[in-house]
């Protein structure tokens, strides 16, 4: 499973913190709006229960007075009336008792039930019978009894009223306060949003745009020719990658860009070289010609004058065939070379040719690898030679070898003065030298022999306060197995 780029992490989570937002206020807006339709019907059957409790109380009026019409009348024309004022009275308490939620409610209609039945008990069997009989002290004790109960069913039915309003008034007081909170979070909603939105604008421009900006102003800069563009994104996401590739790319084309031109050098100085190689070898050979028969013919002075013209002439010589090796490709065969014993020869012949001096040379490690060893030779004959003539009378010369699962590593590090970095840049140009005395074609022609094994030679910053060279070998000349 792919995971995603640190880009995308951080925009999915802006996006995520925009739809949390949204939905978290919409979940709390829809729980407060279930809440009030709650509230709302619990306060329309709070209020049904206000209406059944003002019916019954006006049902038990209603019922005592046809027991009223009964005791002036003196009859029982008025029992059909009350007979259906206490059916009425018996089924708006069943109501009521069905709106009736705590247990306090519940004892105060049943109170009115208890009330209702000693009621009609009390009429029928006692004031009823009295009335018709003419018994006057029956009929006024018995009124008594019944007024006692009458006042105690009005008494219950008030308690339930009250009871009954003080939850309305609860309930509705509920529902102005969820209103007001879901308006509340409404207008969170509605404010925070849009400020989220601009903070995730922000977030994205500085995140995203920025860096989409600078990898387009590299590009043009890179287009423009400008091989030294770089972009400094240090992000640990995609763009901060994309720039360290970008940054890589344009080292390696200017690394290419710089070995074409310093190709082109060598292929112009190769061309140049061999069309006057024969034209200035052919009067180099006759001067050291006659050079050599003038020397055995006389003596004294002119003896030394004719040396310098010979030594001059050969220098000469040297140049041209060190411009011809510029151009010359690798004709021999590969073979297995040993670095180590290579290094050591070439050491060995510089102290028996005397140009080592007093300077330590130290050659370490071990690496093998294949090529021609008469050019390889020359290479590290020509790094040597070059740290020595660096170090001075007292100096050292250290050559490490590593052999590496690609190919071999030659190190060269000297105790000299080290290189300037105008002189790094310039160090494998033809003619370029830092000596007072040279032609300036040795690192070139080094340069050119190890790429053409397939190699690299570069000068590093050393570990100390001198030089470093750093040559890399393959194990096998390119296109051989």
């Amino acid at each position: 499973m792919q995971v995603p780029s640190g880009t995308a992490r951080r925009l999915s989570l802006a996006l995520a913190a925009l739809v949390s937002l949204f939905v978290v206020s919409s979940v709390l807006v829809l729980v407060h709006m279930r809440e009030i339709h709650s509230r709302l019907v619990e306060m329309q059957a709070r209020q049904h229960a206000v209406r059944s409790a003002l019916e019954v109380a006006s049902a038990i009026r209603d019922t005592y007075a046809h027991q009223a019409h009964t005791l002036i009348l003196g009859n029982d024309s008025h029992l059909h009336f009350y007979e259906t004022a206490a059916a009425r009275v018996t089924r708006l308490t069943q109501e009521m008792k069905a709106q009736a939620l705590g247990p306090e409610e519940r004892a105060w209609v049943a109170d009115i039930e208890r009330a209702q039945v000693a009621l009609d008990t009390l009429f029928r069997g006692a004031l009823l019978p009295a009335v018709l009989a003419g018994r006057k002290e029956d009929m006024d004790r018995e009124h008594g009894r019944a007024l006692e109960l009458v006042f105690q069913m009005e008494e219950r039915t008030d308690r339930l009223v009250s009871h009954f309003n003080r939850s309305v008034d609860e309930a509705e007081a509920r529902v102005g306060e969820l209103q007001s909170s879901a308006f509340q979070w409404t207008l969170f909603f509605l404010l925070g949003a849009p400020l989220l939105a601009i903070g995730v604008g922000i977030y994205i421009v500085r995140s995203v745009a920025r860096p989409v900006a600078r990898l387009r102003e590299g590009a043009a800069r890179l287009a423009a020719g400008d091989m030294h563009a770089r972009i400094d994104i240090a992000t640990p996401d995609e763009f901060g990658e994309l720039a360290r590739q970008f940054n890589a790319m344009t080292a390696a084309l200017r690394e290419h860009q710089e070995q074409l031109v310093q190709s082109e050098k060598l292929a112009g100085i190769g061309r140049l070289a061999a069309g006057v190689a024969h034209e200035i070898n052919n009067p180099l050979t006759v001067i050291l010609g006659y050079v050599g028969m003038m020397k055995k013919r006389v003596d004294g002075g002119l003896r030394d004058d004719l040396q310098v013209i010979e030594d001059e002439a050969m220098r000469s010589r040297d140049i041209v065939q060190d411009l011809l090796a510029l151009s010359r490709p690798l004709q021999a065969e590969a073979e297995p070379v040993d670095l180590r014993a290579l290094c050591e020869e070439v050491v060995e012949r510089l102290r028996q040719g005397g140009q080592l001096g007093a300077v330590q040379v130290d050659v370490e490690g071990e690496a093998r690898t294949a090529g021609h060893l008469t050019k390889l030779r020359q290479v590290v004959l020509n790094l040597v030679r070059n740290a020595v003539d660096a170090c001075g009378a007292q100096g050292r010369v250290r050559v490490r070898l590593a052999q590496t699962e690609k190919g071999a590593e030659m190190h060269v590090e000297d105790t000299g003065p080290g290189l300037s970095v105008t002189a790094r840049e310039r160090l494998f140009e033809p003619f370029f030298t830092t000596k007072p005395s040279g032609t300036g074609l040795g690192l070139a022609i080094s340069q050119s022999i190890v790429q053409a094994h397939g190699g690299n030679l570069e000068a590093a910053a050393g570990t100390g306060p001198g030089a470093h060279f750093t040559v890399w070998l393959p194990a096998t000349l390119p296109g051989r197995a």
